[in-house]
C-alpha cells in the first residue's frame, strides 16, 4: 500500500499542501486550534499526491486540497466551511 492509498483509507482528514502556501497554513492552524486530527501531505515531495490533487482540480496543483473523512474533497476551504464539516470541534 502506498502512502497515498494509506492516507485515503484512513478516516482522518488529509490536507494536501506545499511548503510555501499561506492558505495551507491557515487550514492546518484551524484544524490544530479545534483539535481535529489530520495528516498533511506535501505535493512538492510526493508525485503521487501531486497527481491526485491535479485529478480533483481540473489538472491544476491547487492547494490546500482537503479530503475529509466522508470522502468529500474541497479546495481551499475557509473557516466557515470547516466549522460546518466539524461541528463537534466548534462546539467544544
Amino acid at each position: 500500500m502506498t502512502d497515498l492509498e494509506h492516507t485515503q483509507t484512513e478516516k482522518i482528514t488529509t490536507i494536501y499542501v506545499t511548503s510555501w502556501c499561506p492558505y495551507c497554513r491557515n487550514v492546518k492552524r484551524w484544524m490544530d486550534t479545534h483539535g481535529v486530527p489530520f495528516e498533511s501531505v506535501n505535493i512538492e515531495e510526493n508525485e503521487e499526491a501531486a497527481q491526485f490533487v491535479q485529478s480533483v482540480n481540473g489538472g491544476n496543483q491547487t492547494v490546500p486540497t482537503v479530503v475529509f473523512p466522508d470522502g468529500s474533497v474541497e479546495t481551499n476551504p475557509g473557516a466557515a466551511y470547516l466549522a460546518k464539516k466539524f461541528p463537534q470541534a466548534v462546539a467544544k
